[in-house]
């Protein structure tokens, strides 16, 4: 704390002695890309002189900016910044930093240019792999840029990154000296360190919805619900009830997981869902009052496959993300192999911006995850959905309608396995569109599972999607990277051959992976009804051991 108060008390000195300069001016710079005027941009505004310089935008100024804004304060002799970040209208944010300016190395040329009347140097740096020009003058009593890159050289009238991004001065205009109402210095603030104020400001500029933060699902008796967090299935389903701001058409939208062992050793495959509270019945009811009271879909193999079909009043699992747990990563790093760090955790991003009309402006909707174990200490999730705005709010999909989820998240419940493909039928589903839908797409997830030689978990298996009954898509879903994710796999068992069971391919996922949707392309839809079938080879039993797919549809459009 001494230590900025030193800097404060330097800083108004510097400040006070500003305003008594009069060779103060007002910088404004427009930004292009690849030689084109950004357009809808907030112009740069510097005010700079002999001792400080502040970069500032118009719309800083005229009160118009949109939360989060910066403004910079530089005190040129003391080499030190201020830097303020407005996240909202009742939360400011300051630090400074000492330290970044005396670290900045130019290779000045001896090319030269006259920019808006004024004869520039060039000077050259690298920042991240990228190359930054600076032209700057010396004509001007003042020093500053319109960024904190280059503030020592003179005055930059021009920033180009890369050869196709530019920062170019438009107006230079002599003021008596640099209003007082900008400095930083003018309000009170308590400064935070720099690695907080960047990390509070990425924060800002998007929505963070919390859903679970270091939750349990594991398979015990004494696994409860509480106020926030519903448990079924024995504690391998975990559901809690969310609340969605609207959602900008165009904006992008994330899953983040974390997760670690809290117990089990072994691969197991987990889901992130949803339940909207629009439908009378739903799978909601299904985890209150058991699977045998959800739908039932049968295709003729002697079997019962419990909600995994859309019919006229009930709508399956949406699912957002497949992952699959390692090997008892953390709980298991204690095994110890020569050249083997093992992570600490497993971080799953992935991007469903598809389906961000399910989610947007929702007063209720369930959000929930499972992880298939029969673990007591079973694993521990943490889980957060992100919604960042574009700046073109251009509409994506505006139709969505899920249609298939055979993944059997109440295994734990009596809930059947998804065998149903070992018959020509697999799985069928008709719907009734009530309008016509244009770039219809199929948002297909699909896993292999059984894991023994011949389990169709090792075993590639074409999928082939028929629309109305022609083929629509076909393919062979595969992994092959599963040994890039060795260090998630402490406890991976190790074969002769030297691989250990991580490192084998698989029907599309791999041991602390997520599995990417495929987004089939299905042309314009027109109303009416149309059948969607899954057709998959599903191998033959053998003793007591079976194959299976998890595969989930969703029908999206415009």
């Amino acid at each position: 704390m001494r230590y900025y108060i030193l800097l404060l008390f330097a800083f108004f000195t510097i400040a006070s002695t500003a305003q008594k300069n009069n060779k103060a001016y007002k910088i404004s710079y427009s930004r292009s890309s690849n030689g084109k005027t950004i357009e809808g941009q907030d112009p740069i505004l510097v005010f700079s002189d002999s001792k400080e310089t502040i970069i500032t935008s118009e719309n800083n100024i005229t009160g118009k900016a949109d939360f989060p804004f910066e403004e910079t304060f530089i005190a040129q002799d003391s080499n030190a910044i201020v830097q303020s970040a407005q996240l909202s209208a009742s939360k400011k944010i300051v630090t400074i930093d000492s330290l970044s300016l005396g670290k900045q190395t130019f290779e000045i040329s001896n090319e030269t240019k006259t920019i808006l009347g004024y004869k520039c140097k060039k000077a050259k740096t690298i920042v991240n792999s990228n190359t930054i020009e600076l032209w700057y003058t010396n004509d001007l009593n003042a020093k500053g840029a319109p960024s904190v890159l280059g503030q020592k050289l003179g005055l930059v009238l021009e920033m180009v990154r890369n050869n196709n991004y530019v920062i170019t001065a438009t107006k230079i205009e002599k003021i008596k000296a640099i209003p007082a109402n900008l400095s930083p210095l003018k309000t009170k603030f308590t400064a935070i360190d720099l690695l907080s104020f960047r990390d509070l400001l990425w924060k800002s500029r998007f929505t963070t919805i919390p859903v679970f933060e270091n939750e349990v699902i594991n398979f015990s008796e004494e696994s409860k619900s509480n106020d926030s967090i519903f448990r079924f299935a024995n504690g391998t389903i975990i559901l809690k009830k969310i609340k969605f701001p609207e959602i900008k058409p165009g904006s992008q939208v994330f899953v983040d997981l974390k997760e670690q062992s809290n117990g089990d050793a072994y691969d197991r495959t987990g889901s992130v869902f949803v339940i909207t509270a629009k439908e009378k019945f739903s799978f909601l009811n299904g985890l209150q009052e058991g699977a045998k009271t959800l739908p039932i879909y049968e295709n003729g193999n002697g079997k019962q496959y419990q909600g995994v079909v859309k019919t006229d009043n009930y709508l399956p699992l949406l699912e957002l993300m497949r992952f699959f747990t390692p090997f008892g990563i953390k709980q298991y790093g204690h095994i110890q192999l020569k050249d083997k760090t093992w992570h600490e955790s497993v971080p799953y991003r992935q991007d469903i911006s598809e389906l961000q009309s399910a989610l947007s402006n929702q007063e209720i909707i369930y959000v929930g995850a499972f992880i298939g174990n029969y673990d007591k200490g079973g694993h521990k999730i943490s889980l957060n959905i992100t919604i960042h705005s574009e700046e073109k709010q251009n509409p994506k999909n505006t139709f969505l309608l899920p249609l298939f989820n055979t993944t059997n998240i109440m295994e734990m419940a009596g809930q059947e396995y998804a065998t149903m493909f070992n018959n020509e039928k697999g799985i069928e589903v008709s719907f009734t569109l009530e309008k016509d839908i244009k770039n219809a797409k199929l948002r297909y997830i699909t896993t292999g599972h059984g894991g023994w030689e011949n389990g169709d978990e090792f075993v590639p298996k074409k999928n082939t999607i028929l629309l109305d009954g022609n083929e629509a898509f076909s393919f062979v879903p595969w992994r092959m990277d599963c040994g890039s994710y060795r260090l998630f796999n402490p406890a991976s068992g190790n074969f002769g051959n030297g691989l250990s069971s991580s490192d084998y391919s698989r029907s599309n996922w791999c041991p602390g992976t997520v599995t990417n949707p495929n987004l089939i392309d299905l042309g314009d839809l027109k109303a009416g009804k149309h059948t969607i079938q899954v057709k998959i080879p599903q191998g033959e039993n053998e003793g007591g051991s079976f194959s299976s797919w998890n595969v989930s549809g969703v029908l999206i459009g415009e």
